[in-house]
């Protein structure tokens, strides 16, 4: 359980709701799950970007920590790049005409097109020859249209997926949200998603744990992954 993010309060609600318990996930089968890191790209992790948050990189560890344990015992990781057309908008009217200031906007959208290096992945991460690097063009992955991962995760037989990367609040969370809502077993990792205030961050996760899905640490993920059993 994360330290100091989680009151009494919300923890007897859950309780309450869940018939005793606080964790959904109590085992995880790595044959069967898969870690998808939310838009890892220099456009987010660079300070100075368009996009840049400061302090993403340091949820790098903990994210190649997980994955690498996650390859070792069978399991899938993913990557999503946020990637946008050529288009004026993007392709995302709704957002970058409506939402952005015009110079930004297309500050940001130069960024996350293929061929600019911001729109790469962080350097520091770990990709593997075997994982899937795959574009998004919304918050969500699971969004209509957005991205290839549901098509992914579904023919590889994935009922367990963890989300990691940034912003904790934004993509993160839309997209651990909805796969919930997909039918997975859904779980964030606190110290392995970062978001530009400590606020923010927290205020997803308190979310995340009563609603959505389970809230664990890095260090529960990898003995989960190693054959532990978690009790609350």
């Amino acid at each position: 359980m994360p330290d100091g993010v989680f009151d009494e309060a919300l923890i007897a609600r859950v309780r309450a709701r869940r018939g005793g318990r606080v964790h959904v996930t109590t085992r995880i089968n790595p044959a069967r799950t898969a870690l998808v890191v939310i838009d890892m790209q220099r456009a987010f992790t660079k300070d100075g970007a368009p996009s840049g948050s400061g302090g993403t990189t340091s949820v790098i560890p903990a994210i190649n920590a997980i994955a690498g344990a996650l390859r070792a015992g069978g399991g899938q990781v993913a990557f999503s790049r946020a990637t946008f057309d050529a288009s004026e908008d993007g392709g995302w009217p709704g957002f970058y005409r409506r939402m952005v200031a015009p110079g930004l906007a297309q500050g940001i959208l130069a960024a996350l097109r293929e061929g600019n290096e911001l729109h790469a992945l962080d350097p520091a991460l770990h990709v593997a020859a075997g994982d899937f690097v795959f574009p998004k063009c919304r918050y969500s992955a699971f969004a209509p249209g957005a991205s290839p991962l549901p098509g992914w995760l579904e023919a590889r037989g994935i009922a367990t997926v963890i989300v990691v990367g940034t912003l904790t609040n934004i993509c993160c969370e839309s997209t651990a949200r909805d796969a919930m809502q997909w039918g997975y077993e859904t779980i964030m990792v606190s110290d392995a998603n970062a978001a530009r205030d400590r606020a923010a961050h927290e205020a997803t996760l308190r979310t995340f744990l009563e609603f959505f899905g389970d809230v664990l640490t890095t260090a529960q993920v990898l003995d989960l992954l190693a054959g532990g059993e978690l009790r609350d």
